[in-house]
């Protein structure tokens, strides 16, 4: 089985351990400041969520706010990345450019530099845009710090809102982390996503890859989707992580009939290696965290048609946690596949090893059956 989200460790140095007192060393708070931190981290939370009303555009240009959020969100975005992006293919090459949309303190270049170490060699441009100057001002204090004075990797920021021009060679790799979550209601969901799609496809080269990473919420599990499918149509078919080009099983939005949410695509993972200072701060401002949820998109190059998918074996991505099946009395995980939604069922000694992100290789059973309740395809593990 392979996963998505391998524990920080093994080939991925647990760096991110550090991060919070980088944070500390380049931009020491003030002991008299250092009380009402936990207050700054739930105020920008609800500015963040609740309070969108209250936000103006340069919200992270007021102190306080940018201390809570280099502390607080900075941290656990970067924590959240090192745990995707090494098992990501992502195949840049010395000379490479990367354009990261809505940067911030540089939260992508921070996370790749301390997840792939593989990279650190390669002369990499790194395009940086964001709206707020002080934001990206921090980002890159952080990262020359991090990364040291001989660092191959060029960064460059632009103070310029989402859809400036970004002058230079097209991007082998457009990313855009926590971006489209903070935008407004933007009128209907799929012109929206239709309209970021080509901004997207524009930015990145003919054979570059697009990345996009939003809170695992209802609300962006279905703009990915919709991202999905529009950028489907401009070529640009999904390599992760999804198994095949076809429609999404879980698209989100809601049921007919007014019967709730239809499931979303999205993935948690338990964050018991997160940075100590980081889960004490998360429990002082009222957020403890045992787990960090995501959702995301990585699209390739353009392409004529989607790439085939085998039959047999059946790739499946496992979403969901393990669940008891009552009729049965084994468990279950949803997942996606080829062929639509699909629910393994097992004993819990063989489904709980299949966590949120697992790619499993399923033989179809001689006999289609489906469960009656979500109506999706049934796959034993015995």
């Amino acid at each position: 089985m392979e996963t998505l989200f391998p524990p920080l460790g093994g080939d991925t140095p647990p760096l991110p351990e550090g991060l919070p007192a980088l944070i500390d060393r380049v931009f020491p708070l003030p002991r008299r400041f250092q009380a009402g931190l936990p207050r700054d981290v739930a105020e920008l939370s609800r500015l963040l969520t609740s309070g969108r009303g209250d936000r103006d555009g340069g919200y992270l240009g007021r102190p306080g706010l940018l201390s809570a959020y280099l502390r607080y969100f900075l941290p656990w975005n970067v924590y959240r990345l090192c745990r995707l992006l090494p098992a990501l293919p992502l195949p840049l090459a010395a000379g490479d450019a990367l354009t990261d949309l809505g940067s911030g303190p540089l939260t992508l270049p921070l996370a790749l530099w301390l997840s792939r170490p593989d990279l650190r060699g390669l002369s990499l441009e790194f395009r940086c845009l964001d709206r707020t100057g002080a934001a990206l001002d921090a980002g890159k204090a952080l990262f020359s710090t991090l990364a040291g004075k001989d660092c191959a990797w060029i960064i460059k920021t632009i103070r310029a809102p989402l859809g400036a021009p970004v002058h230079g060679p097209k991007a082998a790799l457009v990313t855009a982390v926590n971006v489209y979550n903070e935008i407004p209601e933007q009128g209907a969901l799929g012109a929206f996503a239709g309209k970021q799609a080509r901004l997207l496809s524009t930015l990145a080269g003919e054979g570059g890859s697009i990345l996009v990473v939003e809170p695992g919420i209802p609300r962006s599990g279905e703009f990915i989707t919709a991202l999905r499918g529009a950028l489907g149509e401009l070529g640009r078919f999904p390599l992760a992580p999804c198994t095949h080009g076809g429609p999404c099983p879980f698209p989100g939005g809601f049921l007919p009939g007014g019967r709730g949410k239809a499931k979303w695509c999205h993935f948690a993972f338990t964050a018991v290696d997160a940075p100590r200072d980081l889960q004490a701060l998360s429990a002082a401002a009222g957020f403890p965290k045992e787990r960090a949820v995501l959702s995301f998109l990585l699209a390739g190059p353009r392409s004529a048609k989607p790439p085939a998918n085998s039959a047999s074996p059946l790739l499946a991505r496992i979403i969901s946690d393990s669940f008891p099946l009552p009729r049965t009395g084994e468990y279950g995980r949803y997942g996606c596949s080829a062929k639509g939604m699909i629910l393994i069922a097992g004993p819990r000694e063989k489904t709980e090893p299949c966590e949120p992100g697992t790619l499993l290789r399923l033989t179809s059973p001689p006999r289609e059956q489906r469960d009656p309740k979500s109506k999706a395809l049934i796959f034993s593990l015995e």
